[in-house]
């Protein structure tokens, strides 16, 4: 947690004398009596109060309590309380100020402190293919873990844990590809195959695909503006579009496209990063999976 910094502490000369291990009840200290020039003791004032009126040969202290807004936190001798401190961006306030502590801070919702830089930053997400370990509190970050075998995660979240994946034999259906760390298992049933094609199987992986790889968002605007339409029509200007509004355009083009324009889509990823070569291979293995359980083996016309 944070505590608002205070003025110099040199200020206040704050810390109580001890005699015998005990606290005195009223730590003083020395002073001159404006009126004689004599050395006189005078007693501190205590947390919530400020002196109003130095001592005298013949007169205490005198103390008063700090007015709102304002505070001390140890016994001691200013003319002024300390005016209660305000918390920093991306902090709210934790415990209000009061007559005798300043308020204190914490990072808020979603954010954490870090000591290096003196300041609130907001919780580090978990790329695609890994899960969140631990969540991010106010004093640490998130903790994020490589999906273990057998589960996946598909998503950039400060909060999502990896999940397992599917189990095609537990519903009567046929695996044709292995889930990875960044996608779920893809099942196939041979009852009906011949009206569908292997890309409409890779259609399940393809808004995954584009989180996973993680592409400049001036090369995903190229995709977009790429992506293989009926009659060849061009996709509507993109360099208005964040990443959140590419990948929704993408996630509307997979929902309709056809088989034909699906097998197009490796064919212009860029060819930088190997993107297309990988999502082939994904078809591929597709293909030949449906070729091996449906099919005894025998090539599957595509269409």
């Amino acid at each position: 947690m944070m505590l608002l910094s205070l003025f110099p502490v040199v200020l206040l000369s704050l810390r109580a004398t001890l005699v015998g291990g005990v606290a005195e009840p009223h730590p003083t200290f020395t002073d001159r009596d404006p009126n004689t020039g004599r050395t006189v003791v005078c007693d501190r004032c205590p947390p919530g109060t400020y002196l109003r009126a130095r001592c005298t040969d013949t007169q205490k202290s005198e103390c008063a309590p700090c007015p709102a807004g304002s505070f001390t936190e140890l016994w001691n001798y200013i003319g002024k309380c300390l005016r209660c401190g305000v918390c920093s961006q991306n902090q709210v306030v934790k415990t209000a100020c009061s007559a005798d502590s300043d308020c204190q801070c914490e990072c808020k919702q979603g954010y954490y402190y870090e000591k290096k830089y003196d300041m609130c930053l907001r919780h580090s997400e978990c790329q695609s293919g890994q899960g969140v370990l631990t969540k991010g509190t106010a004093d640490e970050d998130t903790v994020c873990q490589m999906c273990p075998k057998g589960t996946y995660s598909d998503t950039v979240s400060a909060h999502q844990n990896c999940t397992e994946h599917k189990h095609c034999n537990a519903s009567g259906l046929e695996l044709v590809l292995k889930g990875s760390t960044w996608h779920d298992s893809v099942c196939a049933s041979c009852e009906g195959l011949r009206s569908r094609d292997g890309a409409d199987y890779l259609k399940e992986i393809l808004p995954a695909f584009f989180v996973h790889q993680k592409m400049p968002i001036t090369r995903l605007r190229r995709v977009v503006q790429r992506l293989p339409s009926e009659g060849d029509r061009k996709q509507k200007e993109t360099s208005g579009l964040n990443l959140s509004d590419l990948h929704v355009r993408i996630n509307t083009w997979v929902a309709s496209a056809t088989a034909k324009q699906i097998r197009q889509l490796p064919k212009i990823l860029p060819r930088a990063n190997s993107a297309g070569e990988r999502l082939q291979r994904k078809l591929q293995r597709i293909d030949s999976h449906l070729n091996e359980l449906c099919f005894g083996g025998n090539e599957v016309n595509v269409v």
